[in-house]
């Protein structure tokens, strides 16, 4: 009757096991519903902000507006690399 307590389907290390699991399942549910506002957040802001658009455009695919000039600076130089 003792093991069956501990071991068994409704046993005190069952109960430990369910426990965790929830515990694990809460925490990544968390998670979620965090990542879950973040996007919420994006898609407002892609919807209604025409300077973040902007904003996205020059970061991530390099554009620039029309008459603007782009200057590339070398971080490193010929010298440094150990060139002549």
């Amino acid at each position: 009757m003792a093991a069956y307590a501990v071991f068994g389907n409704r046993g005190v290390l069952r109960i430990v096991q369910a426990q965790r699991q929830q515990q694990e399942l809460q925490q990544r549910l968390e998670e979620m519903q965090a990542q879950q506002q973040d996007l919420r957040q994006e898609i407002e802001r892609l919807n209604n902000d025409r300077d973040y658009w902007e904003q996205l455009a020059r970061a991530r695919l390099g554009m620039v507006r029309e008459g603007e000039l782009i200057y590339f600076v070398p971080t490193e130089t010929l010298k440094e690399r150990g060139g002549k």
